[in-house]
C-alpha cells in the first residue's frame, strides 16, 4: 500500500514542508495576488495556493527544506510535484541530503526550457538512512 502525503498549501505549509518554516524568498500565494504569473494553479485554479519566489529573488537562489524522512528500506519514495519556471535563466533543483553526508547531493533540476506553463514531474529516492530533501 502506498501512503501520499498531498501538500497544497491551501491553508499554510504541510507536512512535507515544516511549519512555517518559509526560507526567504518564498511567499505562499495564488494567482489573484497581483504578482504576476502563474495567474492560477496547475489545475487553473485562480484562488488556489502554491509557493512562488519573490521577484526581488529573481537574481540569486533560495531553497526549500523538507521535514526528515525515514529510511525508504521497505517502500521506495515518490515525490511528485507541480512546477513552474517563468525566467530564461532559471534553474529548479532538487537535492538529496542523507544524514550522514555533509553536502547536498543534486538528483534532478531543469532549466527554463518549458517557460510559462505548469510542468508536473515525479522523482524517485532511494536512502538506506535519515535523508531531506
Amino acid at each position: 500500500g502506498s501512503s501520499w502525503n498531498k501538500c497544497d498549501f491551501e491553508t499554510n505549509l504541510c507536512k512535507v514542508l515544516p511549519e512555517f518554516n518559509l526560507q526567504p524568498g518564498w511567499i505562499r500565494r495564488n494567482g489573484q495576488s497581483g504578482v504576476g504569473p502563474p495567474y492560477s494553479d496547475h489545475n487553473g485554479n485562480e484562488s488556489a495556493y502554491f509557493l512562488s519566489l519573490s521577484s526581488e529573488m529573481q537574481s540569486s537562489s533560495a531553497a526549500l527544506r523538507t521535514k526528515v524522512f525515514l529510511p525508504t528500506d521497505e517502500h521506495l519514495c515518490q515525490i511528485r510535484f507541480h512546477y513552474w519556471v517563468s525566467q530564461m535563466s532559471g534553474t529548479f533543483m532538487v537535492g538529496l541530503q542523507k544524514h550522514s553526508e555533509d553536502t547536498v547531493t543534486n538528483i534532478w533540476k531543469v532549466s527554463g526550457e518549458l517557460r510559462n506553463q505548469w510542468n508536473v514531474n515525479t522523482i524517485t529516492i532511494n536512502s538506506t538512512e535519515k535523508y531531506e530533501v
